[in-house]
């Protein structure tokens, strides 16, 4: 078995909700491997269930920012930077479009619903890793999560497709100018995961089942195989990986049919 050493290591993850979210499966992976760890919430309903989750845990802190608002990105850093003077890792686990966008017909999305979802889901990878720049020393790595609705349709996901392909966009652009510095972006693609984020989807539980069955496994990946995949990827093992969407869906997104 491998044994990853992130002592010497910083990190910020943006998004984490509850025990639940994919952003905490990968930050869990962090803190194991002994890797410091900042966090940022979004609204103060969120903070105690996050102080509960880093209850023991050493060099972790928490900080209240929305990823829209230049003022919260421009504290938040300003909060890494006298923390850790630096940082190693960056994890974007952000993304939301207003429920009524997934529920219609993606031909009927509202100018404001639209831009919403792009906002949030993918202009906030691209405004973070600018704040980051300055900090990220080389070797460095950032990461997002996709989902395969930005390749194929998925029904009621909607404009949250279009986010995540513009959200893989980002990340390939970001990588072509970050490499110079040393510092790589990759996105992963996890499977259907029942996280708050499905909570929005109509029709989730569905969706999840049949993606189990039409997966090579014959089930769904974990987020505790999300982790695992972010931490090869953000980790020295993960060196020569850049402007990758890499899936971790038990196989799901290879598949056009299944037959019994």
């Amino acid at each position: 078995m491998i044994s990853i050493d992130l002592s010497d290591k910083a990190a910020l993850v943006m998004g984490v909700a509850n025990a639940r979210s994919l952003g905490w499966a990968i930050a869990q992976q962090l803190l194991e491997a002994g890797c410091k760890v900042g966090f940022s919430y979004q609204g103060e309903r969120l903070k105690p269930e996050l102080e509960k989750l880093l209850a023991g845990h050493e060099h972790t802190w928490i900080a209240q920012a929305d990823a829209t608002s230049e003022d919260d990105l421009m504290a938040l850093f300003a909060r890494a930077k006298a923390e850790f003077g630096h940082l190693d890792y960056l994890v974007h686990s952000i993304g939301y479009a207003p429920r009524e966008a997934m529920e219609g017909r993606f031909l009927d999305t509202t100018p404001a619903d639209w831009n919403t979802a792009l906002s949030v889901s993918a202009y906030t990878l691209v405004s973070i890793a600018r704040h980051a720049e300055p900090l990220l020393r080389e070797g460095g790595s950032v990461i997002s999560l996709t989902y395969h609705a930005s390749q194929q349709v998925v029904p009621k996901y909607n404009v949250m497709g279009v986010a995540k392909a513009a959200l893989e966009a980002a990340t390939r652009y970001l990588a072509s100018e970050m490499g110079a510095a040393g510092v790589r972006v990759n996105c992963i693609s996890a499977g259907p995961m029942r996280t708050i984020a499905a909570r929005s989807i109509p029709g989730f539980g569905e969706m999840y089942d049949k993606a189990a069955k039409a997966a090579p496994l014959g089930r769904n990946a974990t987020p505790a195989e999300v982790g695992k995949l972010a931490l090869f990827l953000l980790s020295d093992l993960g060196s020569g990986i850049t402007g990758e969407v890499v899936y971790v869906d038990a196989g799901a997104h290879i598949m056009t049919m299944k037959l019994d």
